[in-house]
């Protein structure tokens, strides 16, 4: 962080950027909400745009699997991502689809709808947008935030679990229990997981300059208070 003495690369004033990226089951999204709402953050869930396009695109019919047919369709739904974190909002032309977008139609095709170029160009403008508009500062997360989006952030975390707990806590989200149902949200783990890394545009991947925390063994309280410790760290504006 630059001294208050520094002349126009000073960001002591700046709002704040702190961006968590990792792979789906980590826990992202409850760790960083809680975060932002501890340090009177703005709060960004980057994926829930990415979900709310492909729904559009579900709903609009077009071939989520046509790159071109998405690419060509991409600029026509209006998405606004609210920031707040006591209550994050997502909408598409104007209707809240945060229910429906964590369906399985969205999740089996939100991987296909990511890797097309023109769909990221569109939603990193607006996840960028969204920054800018927040006073204090904003708290994102999601795949590409501190490779691409912000690589500028003041504190980079990239969360790892192994694939075998993200699937045990996403089942628990989602109340399935029986084996062959945790084995089928494994898989699907898995699958994602190769499809966001191999992607060409903007892969899931760590920030050489991101810390690593690993979440396998650690519950969402001491995941939230191990970031706090590096908010504290990096980020000097912030008094967490």
């Amino acid at each position: 962080m630059a001294h208050h003495t520094a002349p126009s690369g000073d960001r002591s004033d700046a709002p704040v950027i702190v961006v968590l990226d990792g792979p789906a089951g980590t826990g992202k999204s409850t760790v960083s909400r809680e975060i932002a709402t501890r340090l009177g953050l703005s709060f960004l869930d980057t994926g829930a745009m990415y979900r709310a396009m492909t729904y559009w695109l579900l709903q609009n019919g077009v071939d989520v699997d046509d790159a071109e047919a998405v690419a060509n369709a991409s600029a026509k739904p209006v998405i606004l991502s609210g920031t707040d974190a006591d209550g994050p909002t997502i909408t598409v032309d104007g209707v809240d689809v945060s229910g429906p977008i964590r369906g399985p139609e969205v999740t089996a095709a939100v991987s296909a709808v990511s890797a097309v170029p023109e769909v990221r160009t569109r939603l990193v403008d607006l996840q960028r947008g969204s920054a800018a508009a927040a006073p204090r500062g904003i708290v994102a997360e999601g795949r590409d935030m501190g490779t691409v989006v912000f690589p500028e952030a003041d504190l980079k975390v990239f969360l790892t679990a192994s694939a075998t707990t993200r699937a045990t806590r996403r089942a628990a989200q989602l109340g399935v229990a029986d084996p062959a149902g945790v084995a089928a949200i494994l898989a699907d783990i898995e699958r994602r997981d190769a499809a966001d890394s191999g992607r060409a545009t903007s892969p899931l991947a760590k920030a050489d300059d991101a810390i690593e925390v690993d979440t396998s063994e650690m519950d969402p309280e001491e995941v939230i208070g191990h970031i706090l410790g590096l908010v504290r760290q990096r980020a000097r504006t912030v008094r967490a």
